[in-house]
């Protein structure tokens, strides 16, 4: 297993990234430890504009050698704003080297997205991967340049937890009541993992890696859900969790690696995990893929 720190990230210079989530948590962190490798840029997507903001001069103020970071509005529950963000992204720039799609829900209430997918599976799952899309064609050309071009998918050691009975469609157009919020999080979470798997094997190009930071100390948004699990969550944070500087090393080392493997799933700090039995399933995994491709074919002009 290879042993990864912040000295091993690589000289990054003219390469452009774009980080989901990143004004807090891992994401932010992710963009603090690669900001001080010369980067040409970094994008800093986010759905409110005073935190990202906020963030940014934060960010700045820490390393005042690295001022290229940008904020780009992204509503991952929105394909309207994740279509915005994709187009004004490609507006100014002409390569992409990394995309970290970082960013998620957790646990949180029932509710639909704006296009009509139970909240977690549209934040976690839809968003990401139509993001991810309409940024393909952009990554390709990039490869030219840099053969280490990446996306790298966030997941969680969670989706072994996902039930037995996964993945009904029909479903995932509703709040899925009759589930309870954790299994329609540990559901995105699979959904994640295989999707990034499928991904994979249709890409030649660049690498899709998908990795999982394990437990971390993170303000993911559990803390919204107002149920009984509240302080049960803090308490195991509290004891168990990796600190945020340490835990964003996982997808910082299958961002920039070289060593990390296209296809592989990655545990911390790069540790190559096999996965869920779920997780296995090949014809699940396709099933899966097939779907979201379909709900999103009329969203994108070209599908792997």
């Amino acid at each position: 297993m290879p042993t990864f720190s912040a000295q091993d990230i690589p000289d990054l210079s003219d390469q452009v990234i774009i980080v989901t989530g990143g004004n807090a948590g891992l994401g932010y962190e992710t963009i603090r430890q690669l900001s001080q490798h010369n980067p040409a840029k970094i994008y800093l997507a986010a759905r409110f504009s005073a935190r990202a903001e906020k963030a940014i001069s934060d960010l700045k103020q820490l390393n005042p050698k690295f001022t290229n970071i940008q904020y780009l509005q992204l509503d991952l529950a929105s394909f309207d704003s994740v279509k915005a963000a994709a187009a004004e992204f490609l507006r100014q720039e002409s390569r992409l080297d990394i995309l970290i799609n970082n960013a998620g829900i957790m646990m949180t209430p029932e509710g639909l997205t704006k296009d009509g997918y139970e909240i977690q599976f549209g934040t976690n799952v839809m968003g990401p991967a139509l993001f991810t899309q309409l940024l393909l064609p952009i990554l390709r050309n990039t490869a030219k340049l840099n053969r280490q071009t990446r996306m790298v998918m966030l997941g969680s050691a969670a989706h072994s937890r996902a039930p037995s009975d996964v993945y009904k469609f029909d479903e995932l157009h509703t709040t899925a009541a009759d589930r309870h919020t954790t299994q329609r999080y540990t559901t995105s979470k699979l959904a994640n993992l295989h999707y990034a798997r499928a991904l994979a094997e249709r890409e030649s190009t660049i690498k899709i890696i998908p990795v999982h930071p394990g437990m971390v100390a993170t303000n993911l948004h559990h803390a919204s859900t107002g149920s009984f699990l509240k302080p049960f969550l803090y308490a195991a944070v509290s004891l168990a969790a990796t600190l945020v500087e340490k835990g964003a090393l996982s997808q910082v080392f299958a961002a920039v690696s070289p060593d990390a493997k296209h296809g592989q799933y990655y545990g911390p700090i790069g540790k190559e995990e096999a996965g869920s039995k779920l997780s296995q399933d090949h014809g699940l995994q396709e099933n899966l893929f097939k779907w979201i491709q379909n709900e999103l074919s009329g969203h994108v002009e070209t599908m792997p």
